[in-house]
């Protein structure tokens, strides 16, 4: 029986999933509360949401990897829970771990997922041939799957998934840890796939410049949704809420406080020289200049994501700080002396070079950003500085300390926060804080006195006795920077420090790592998110360990010959794009 053309590729009706807790059903958890979505066939759908908002759960029902609680969910008219098999023979889901085998390699990988979803012998080579040339990967079919940067793990995730041509496809964060240039490229596969083979997808993203490139994008917050449509239609009731303020003769982070602390600014966040910022509706233009300290306000197009913060805003009420407001510390003094200066660094692992002669220098009160595509050589310089791995060549001081000869001492002058969680997490949240205060010679009142201020700072209150592996992804943030800061450290290294955690908890953050900035610590950080850059008070821009670009996030947009008020996503792209031109290494 022929499929009717109508059908659409997911339709869901007031459908409820609720998480039971047959000890205690008072502690039955509601995952999705009487939401309704529709994926059309050939239609490309973001579904966008803060941490624990329902995302992956829709996702996992559509799969048939759980069964809904009530309501109607059909897939190409199907039934989930009764015709589930049939479904997985249609689908391809790519979850936020994609699943590839690190001791394989790309061919071995397309092999084993070819062999799983019955792809026949025959078809295999003119399916291999398509996907490698359209991810890129053709060269470098040999290579383990371990040994790819992650820009490359996620584009041959993607081509496992569309090995079988799957009818629809349901990515969760496909590219969540993946430089701007690398997500530029998958989406063009992403789209590709749709215009060529009429696929329906359904995806989820922590980047709302993404979830704008789709045809409907839905807003979910707790399980509900708060408002779907196109992107144009979500944007334009902001059309005249959004505009941009010069500082005036402030830092950008004197101008966020000023809009953090205005009662017309909704929401705020840095650009270049100024801060752009989200108007509460109605709000007065010329009164909003005045809280904002400058003349007058210059408007801009609205974005996704101030329809998103928007919406958020006004369903949770956010916190604008962790815990109990911190007075600022000012303990940056008068010197201007530099705490880390890297001169001509050079690291080479046997015949390959990953720093190529790179120099620069953080002062106190700075944060500095060291930004670049997977495989820059970004991280290998952070790791030099935090004294980890030693460097081949050139001169690197941290706190004075040189790091060929006094790298033990030099660690003690910092605080470090790894990417992915790294603290003991069988172990409570307070034996953790402990544990870290003794490592650094803390002990008896000191070490009290320490646990104190960090547990206030970041809002842990009440959880020391929780095990630190049962928080949230943003208690888990807050919980490594708490850690980090137990000996009160003059310079913090922040490996991606927002990865994970949803827009609104990002501003919580920055508005954190700008507060120790201003008592005087230097802060090094490392981030995907290209938006978080222009929070630095200067960023360097690597690639393929060369040094492409560096100062203030104004100075860099003026080297990519953009206004200040562009998006620095734009700016990187550009800067790393125009590079890769002239070495002759770059697709167009």
């Amino acid at each position: 029986m022929a499929e009717n053309n109508n059908v659409p590729a997911v339709f869901a009706k007031s459908l409820k999933k609720v998480f039971v807790n047959k000890k205690n059903p008072a502690l039955d958890s509601i995952a999705l509360n009487g939401i309704d979505l529709t994926v059309p066939k050939g239609g490309l759908v973001a579904l966008v949401g803060p941490d624990g908002a329902g995302k992956t759960t829709f996702m996992r029902l559509v799969c048939g990897l759980l069964t809904p609680t009530s309501g109607e969910l059909e897939v190409f008219g199907m039934n989930t829970v009764t015709d589930s098999e049939a479904i997985q023979e249609r689908i391809a889901y790519m979850p936020q771990r994609f699943g590839l085998y690190q001791d394989l390699s790309i061919k071995e990988n397309m092999d084993l997922f070819a062999n799983l979803q019955g792809v026949p012998e025959d078809e295999r080579k003119e399916k291999y041939d398509q996907l490698f040339a359209m991810t890129g990967l053709a060269p470098f079919t040999d290579r383990l799957a371990g040994r790819l940067s992650g820009g490359m793990k996620q584009k041959l995730a993607l081509a496992c998934a569309l090995i079988h041509d799957p009818d629809l496809l349901i990515l969760d964060e496909p590219t969540s840890g993946v430089d701007p240039v690398s997500r530029q490229e998958l989406w063009k596969i992403l789209k590709t796939a749709v215009a060529q083979k009429g696929m329906s997808v359904l995806v989820s993203t922590a980047y709302l410049e993404e979830a704008a490139m789709c045809h409907d994008v839905y807003i979910i917050n707790k399980g509900v949704i708060l408002a779907k449509g196109t992107p144009e239609m979500l944007t334009e009731p902001y059309k005249d809420r959004v505009y941009f303020a010069q500082s005036e003769g402030r830092t950008a982070r004197q101008m966020l406080d000023a809009a953090s602390q205005a009662s017309l600014v909704l929401d705020s966040t840095p650009s270049g020289d100024g801060v752009r910022v989200l108007l509460s509706k109605d709000a007065d233009l010329k009164e909003a200049a005045k809280e904002l300290g400058v003349p007058s306000l210059s408007p801009l197009p609205p974005r996704l994501e101030d329809a998103f913060m928007s919406l958020l805003i006004a369903a949770d009420k956010p916190q604008k700080d962790f815990g109990e407001n911190v007075e600022v510390r000012n303990t940056k003094g008068d010197d201007s002396k530099p705490v880390i200066v890297v001169e001509n660094l050079v690291k080479k692992f046997g015949d390959f070079t990953a720093v190529d002669d790179t120099s620069f220098s953080v002062t106190r009160g700075e944060i500095f950003g060291l930004l670049g595509p997977n495989g820059a050589g970004k991280t290998t310089t952070f790791r030099i500085l935090c004294g980890l791995i030693p460097a081949t060549s050139g001169k690197v001081e941290v706190a004075g300390y040189d790091l060929r000869t006094a790298r033990a001492s030099a660690r003690r002058t910092v605080g470090y926060v790894a990417q992915f969680f790294s603290l003991y997490s069988i172990f409570s949240v307070g034996f953790n804080l402990k544990f870290y205060g003794g490592a650094y010679g803390l002990f008896g009142d000191k070490l009290k006195t320490a646990m104190d201020a960090v547990v206030r700072r970041f809002g842990l209150t009440g959880l020391l006795g929780k095990k630190a592996g049962g928080l949230n992804d943003g208690y888990k943030k807050r919980l490594s920077m708490a850690a980090a800061l137990m000996h009160d450290p003059g310079i913090l290294f922040l490996d991606e420090p927002t990865s994970s955690i949803d827009p609104l908890a990002r501003r919580v953050f920055w508005r954190s790592i700008n507060k120790l900035a201003d008592e005087g610590k230097a802060i090094i950080v490392t981030t995907h998110f290209m938006e978080e850059a222009e929070y630095c008070t200067r960023i360097a821009i690597q690639d393929r360990g060369h040094m492409l670009a560096i100062g203030s996030p104004k100075e860099v947009k003026e080297a990519a010959g953009l206004p200040e008020t562009a998006s620095m996503n734009e700016a990187f792209i550009k800067i790393v794009r125009a590079y890769g031109k002239k070495a002759g290494i770059a697709d167009d």
